[in-house]
Formats: C-alpha cells, sequence, structure tokens
C-alpha cells in the first residue's frame, strides 16, 4: 500500500477497495478519486476502449514487476436485481459478445475457446471425491454428459462469466458497466445469457428481454442456456464447498434441485 502512495505522489490515500482478489484500492486525494488494480488484465485498455468499464487513465509498471492501473472513479451503484429486466442491460450484453476487439484481445492473451467437454471434465475432476453419494449432484453431471454434444454449435464470443448484478455499474452521469472482467473467456454466448435469465428474469418475459439482444426463444438457446446453468450452478457448489462456506453451498444445491425439477426443456 505504501508503494502505492509513493506512486502517486504525496497526499493521496490509498484503501483496500474489497473484492475477491485483494488487490483492487481507492486512491484519494481532496475530492479526485482513482480506482486502482494491482496486476489487472491488458484487457482491461480494450474494455475502455469498448466504453464497457470506466476509463482507463494510466497504466504504471512498479519496480518488482507488478504493473498497476488507475481507472477513473465515477459515482454510481451497483444494479438492483430488478434492474436487470432492463433492455440497456441487454443491449450492453449483445455489445460485449458481437466485439471482435474484445475477441482480438482475449486470442493474442492465449484464450482457448472453453468448450462443454472442457467444463464437463473440469467438473468431473473437481467432484472425484465429492458428493459422490449427492442424488442431485449426480444427475446433473449424467445430463451434462449425456447432453454435451448435442447442443447447437455456435461462433464462440468474449462471456464474462459471472454476470451477476453486483457487477453491473449505473454511474449517475447515467451510463452503464459491467466490471469485474477477470474470470472472462472465450465460450457460447448462452453461458452469459442462461445466467442472467435463469436468475433474474421472469420465463415470460425471455422473449421479450432476448429481443432487445437480438435473439429469439427457440429450443436449441434454451437447451444450451440450461446446460450452462446447470454447469455454473455445479461449480458454484465446488467452490463454496472448498472455501468451507457450507450454507451457501446448500443454497446452491437447493437451486440445483430446482433445476432438475422444473426443467424447461421439453423432452429431455
Amino acid at each position: 500500500m505504501n508503494l502505492l502512495e509513493n506512486i502517486l505522489g504525496e497526499g493521496w490515500q490509498v484503501t483496500p477497495a474489497g473484492g475477491a482478489t485483494g488487490e483492487a484500492y481507492l486512491a484519494q486525494y481532496g475530492d479526485e478519486k482513482l480506482f486502482l488494480k494491482r496486476n489487472s488484465s491488458p484487457f482491461l485498455a480494450v474494455l475502455s476502449a469498448e466504453g464497457i468499464v470506466p476509463k482507463l487513465l494510466w497504466t504504471k509498471r512498479l519496480e518488482n514487476g507488478d504493473v498497476i492501473t488507475a481507472q477513473k472513479w465515477l459515482p454510481g451503484r451497483e444494479l438492483k436485481a430488478f434492474e436487470m429486466k432492463k433492455p440497456r442491460v441487454a443491449k450492453l450484453l449483445r455489445k460485449i459478445h458481437r466485439s471482435s476487439e474484445l475477441l482480438r484481445m482475449l486470442h493474442r492473451l492465449g484464450k482457448k475457446p472453453l468448450s462443454p467437454d472442457v467444463i464437463y471434465n473440469d467438473l468431473i475432476q473437481k467432484f472425484e471425491g465429492h458428493y459422490r453419494n449427492d442424488e442431485e449432484v449426480q444427475s446433473a453431471l449424467t445430463y451434462l454428459a449425456s447432453n454435451k454434444d448435442n447442443l447447437d454449435h455456435v461462433e464462440k464470443v468474449v462471456c464474462h462469466c459471472d454476470v451477476n448484478h453486483n457487477n453491473w455499474m449505473f454511474s449517475d452521469e447515467g451510463n452503464l458497466y459491467l466490471i469485474d472482467w477477470d474470470g472472462a473467456v472465450v465460450a457460447d454466448p448462452a453461458l452469459d445469457i442462461g445466467m442472467l435469465l435463469y436468475w433474474y428474469v421472469p420465463k415470460n418475459e425471455w422473449e421479450d428481454w432476448l429481443s432487445h439482444y437480438g435473439l429469439s426463444v427457440t429450443h436449441g438457446l434454451r437447451k444450451r442456456m440450461y446446460w450452462y446453468v446447470l454447469a455454473q450452478t455445479l461449480l458454484s457448489i465446488y467452490w463454496y464447498d472448498y472455501k468451507g462456506l457450507y450454507g451457501e453451498v446448500e443454497y446452491w444445491k437447493r437451486d440445483l434441485l430446482n433445476l432438475i425439477k422444473n426443467r424447461l426443456i421439453d423432452n429431455d
């Protein structure tokens, strides 16, 4: 932290900004505020240029090799859960998924497309010895195995992978941003769309939301979304179990049970 203050100069105060990595900070000098992050991906520059995250102001390399990025700190707020149904959310996600610049940068950074096979094999490794006798977990893994080769083949795009409403920021200036891109991958857009619709949008409003995104509700899209949401729910169970947060584990296991009971795909 002292190193960051030395970079900024006398009078700046630097405090942790929270987040899972512990590498984000708020720097303040009078009324001026910056959002600092240590070792952020070079991807941030393209996200800033595309207007998807707040403006990147500068990047500096420290003597120890760490890279510090500074973004404009914008007054604003996280989106509320009910606001995820708004057309502006669908339109920003569409912009992200259709961006050739974002895709080009992730390819340059060595990101390989994430296929259903890769996701399934990763889950099998993670659950080896875990929840072996859990009926819902085994049912979900069986479904993923049986259907991973039957999904429509679509062009892979840049996916955020955590479209929780806490990662959507609405600035006081009226701009919408999607932040926290550490988990970005190249994958089927249904990965992001499915999580957002299942978590936030009633089924009878899916068609309207997707119209703003630029898609129609089809059997193939529903099947892809369900597959990825099921996989993400299993991943959440594993992650919270690994962290020892067993209350969260039980929450996601209940969600998994509901997904299995209320399967929306006909004849599967």
